[in-house]
């Protein structure tokens, strides 16, 4: 049996989110289909979902999963950000729910050809986007040390951020830097000891990856446009996995006009589900209806 990735708050999504039979569902990072399989199910044949991801071979594998469940549905390559796009190109205007899961699926985080993760050795890539021009590589080797330090310290919220830039800029005069045990070695080694769990160059990895898929910004983007695609008492989910991207979803649905927030309580994985996925331990669920 082929193994996929674990989706992370699953059950509270199906409650939360409430989808029901014959609703329009988007899951705007359905990566290989995991909560989707779950959401077409309660929506049955009458129902139809969308999904959008960056990730091609991520949405190859969603295509197959789906296709077993014959619920009607369609596929889009490219960003959330660009929902209003996606739904007009199909005529849809308004859609009964949205969710957005923020994280990193188990295949992209372990496929050393994406660059992704320090655990694994491979080239500086980390692009969602095979397509997009910019890589981790080509930031650290030609930014300056001024801006590797703004980016490590702005997305990454690595307090050793100069240490680290001022590091990378010494060791690229000797070699370009190329993997990501590279690129980890060089922050172990001006990284001061310490007993935390995480690995020192978690930070600096979350950095570079945010910074090369201008994640934040899209959040925002698709944060502007996404309330006005939800029919009146539509619900939206979005499941995040750092401070940065919390508080940029909790604001906005806090100030939206268009939103009301259903859970006060941002939603947490339980025990159990930390126990069985080590990766779920960070998440945090934020649901709103519309108004």
């Amino acid at each position: 049996m082929e193994a996929y990735h674990e989706p992370v708050l699953l059950t509270e999504a199906l409650d939360l989110l409430e989808i029901e039979e014959d609703e329009i569902v988007v899951d705007c990072t359905i990566g290989e289909g995991g909560h989707s399989i779950e959401f077409a199910k309660r929506i049955g044949k009458e129902g139809f979902l969308i999904g959008i991801d960056l990730d091609e071979f991520a949405l190859d594998r969603a295509q197959k999963r789906l296709a077993d469940v014959g619920v009607a549905f369609k596929l889009f390559h490219g960003n959330f950000k660009d929902i209003g796009i996606f739904l007009r190109s199909i005529d849809i205007n308004y859609v009964d729910k949205i969710f957005l899961d923020l994280g990193m699926s188990s295949f992209q985080l372990s496929g050393a050809e994406r660059g992704f993760s320090f655990k694994v050795d491979g080239p500086l890539d980390m692009r969602m986007d095979r397509d997009s021009a910019l890589t981790a590589a080509m930031v650290l080797n030609t930014f300056k040390e001024e801006e590797i330090s703004w980016i490590l310290w702005i997305f990454g919220e690595e307090r050793f951020s100069k240490r680290i830039a001022r590091e990378i800029v010494k060791r690229r005069k000797i070699k370009p830097i190329e993997t990501t045990h590279e690129l980890a070695n060089i922050v172990l080694s001006v990284y001061p000891a310490s007993r935390s769990r995480i690995h020192p160059a978690t930070k600096t990895f979350q950095a570079l990856r945010i910074f090369v898929n201008s994640e934040l910004d899209n959040l925002k983007t698709f944060l502007e446009v996404s309330p006005a695609i939800l029919k009146i008492g539509g619900r939206i989910a979005i499941i995040s996995y750092h401070s940065l991207e919390d508080k940029i979803v909790k604001n906005a649905f806090k100030n939206s006009k268009m939103l009301k927030i259903i859970s006060k309580k941002v939603v947490t994985p339980s025990r159990s589900e930390i126990s069985i996925n080590k990766r779920a331990r960070s998440a945090r669920m934020r649901i709103a209806e519309r108004i």
